[in-house]
């Protein structure tokens, strides 16, 4: 009983812990990232093109594992961006073509990070037959498809022209040899014989670019300066395109050719919750395992080539693959387990001093059962010192009788009992120093 008396103490003692380790919680979790979200809104392109189909199988995948991919078709890679960077974006993730991102200002680009690079897509440059294209500056007296104004073609091939001094052309399109079509219509006009050259960025197994090696009148330039251009634009890839890659049995292409390539990125924007990275990367990987005629199995995703930075989650996947927790765990689970992990380092950190203080706190409360009755005697003490005690001597030595009855009834551990008996006998003592003062009678 005593036992249980002493620990409710310790409980009373402590209780001024539980509300200031509520509050630190409190104070810990406001500002702690909130959970990830089950719903995410992704900027793709046409319902037809392959950045859709891409996001489609990705939604697929996302969906087994609890997350809800909801996609917004749009034109292509520029109105991704500018969704992405709206000033209240209803988008969090977009499929945009590496080298697009530059056509933003410096505080657009400054809002947006790069999760992977996802596939080549080519830089295609057909030309029609014997017009021997090898540089840049053959193109100049062409009829040539820059790709439509604002599109990811167009951006790229307005770099390449910059690279050589060339980007004034860009301003006055529509007026001159140079036309900015869309790959339907510049792939139309060169089967029609309107057109000398054309860039277009599609995937190798699109159906124009079946249509378009197969053309006899057509032909697949060897781009000599390539491997110049990606060593200056770092977004780019220098990709050879070996003979009969397209299509064996026919042959096609005839020869062998270099091309550039930019890539497919994945981007995000400051609305992005970069838990959901991992994630999204891992299925990505399942997606994009089996590669193409152009990417190796496993290639992709990839942390380069980009134009923009990596968050950090994803340059932390890409270096060391799968976080430990989410490798034995359900992402959902790991994900909470990691959040208040870094919630718990900093709440033990603080708690631990605090819950040091407990002991002596209660050894306090005990000691301060005893001590304060030395107040009273060394009060008397004082008072015989200063020869004052003589009229006060039988009412102190009155008081100094209770407190020896009080003090049989204070309870205190065992552990703390040599210091009550201590003060027994120092009563004691005080007592007999009292008696021994003789009275004014």
């Amino acid at each position: 009983m005593q036992v249980l008396k002493h620990i409710w103490l310790f409980i009373r003692t402590n209780l001024w812990i539980i509300p200031l380790a509520l509050l630190l919680a409190w104070g810990l979790i406001r500002f702690l990232d909130p959970a990830p979200p089950r719903h995410l809104v992704m900027t793709t392109g046409s319902e037809t093109g392959a950045y859709h189909g891409f996001a489609q199988r990705l939604a697929e995948r996302l969906e087994h594992q609890g997350l809800s991919l909801e996609l917004r078709p749009s034109k292509g890679s520029m109105e991704n961006l500018q969704r992405l960077v709206a000033d209240n974006p209803d988008v969090q993730i977009g499929m945009v073509q590496g080298g697009t991102a530059g056509l933003l200002d410096s505080a657009q680009r400054s809002r947006l990070q790069a999760l992977a690079a996802l596939y080549h897509e080519p830089l295609w440059l057909f030309q029609r037959t014997g017009e021997s294209v090898d540089t840049l500056a053959d193109l100049n007296a062409l009829r040539l498809g820059v790709g439509a104004e604002g599109s990811g073609t167009w951006a790229v091939v307005k770099a390449l022209f910059a690279e050589a001094g060339q980007q004034e052309r860009f301003g006055s399109l529509n007026q001159g040899l140079w036309q900015p079509l869309d790959s339907q219509s510049a792939a139309s006009a060169l089967l029609a014989g309107e057109l000398d050259a054309a860039f277009l960025v599609l995937p190798a197994d699109h159906p124009l670019i079946s249509r378009l090696v197969a053309d006899p009148e057509l032909e697949l330039a060897d781009f000599a300066q390539a491997e110049a251009l990606a060593a200056r634009l770092p977004y780019l890839r220098q990709l050879h395109i070996p003979m009969g890659l397209l299509d064996i049995a026919g042959n096609l292409p005839p020869s062998s050719a270099s091309v550039l390539s930019p890539v497919a990125t994945l981007v995000v924007n400051e609305a992005f919750h970069p838990a959901l990275a991992t994630l999204i990367l891992q299925e990505s990987r399942e997606i994009l395992r089996e590669g193409t005629l152009l990417d190796a199995p496993d290639a992709f995703p990839a942390a380069t080539p980009l134009d923009l930075p990596l968050s950090n989650e994803a340059d932390y996947y890409h270096r060391n693959g799968v976080p430990m927790l989410q490798r034995y765990l359900p992402f959902w689970i790991a994900s909470l387990v990691d959040r208040y992990v870094v919630l718990l380092i900093p709440f033990i950190a603080i708690m631990i001093p605090l819950f040091r203080s407990m002991g002596p706190l209660y050894r306090w409360r005990i000691r301060a059962r005893v001590f304060r009755w030395y107040g009273q005697l060394r009060r008397i003490d004082r008072l015989i010192q200063n020869d004052q005690i003589q009229n006060q001597r039988d009412e102190e030595l009155a008081n100094l009788h209770q407190l020896e009855d009080d003090l049989t009834r204070v309870d205190v551990p065992l552990s703390y009992a040599h210091e009550l008996y201590t003060l027994h006998l120092h009563v004691r003592y005080m007592i007999s120093r009292l008696e021994s003062i003789p009275t004014d009678e």
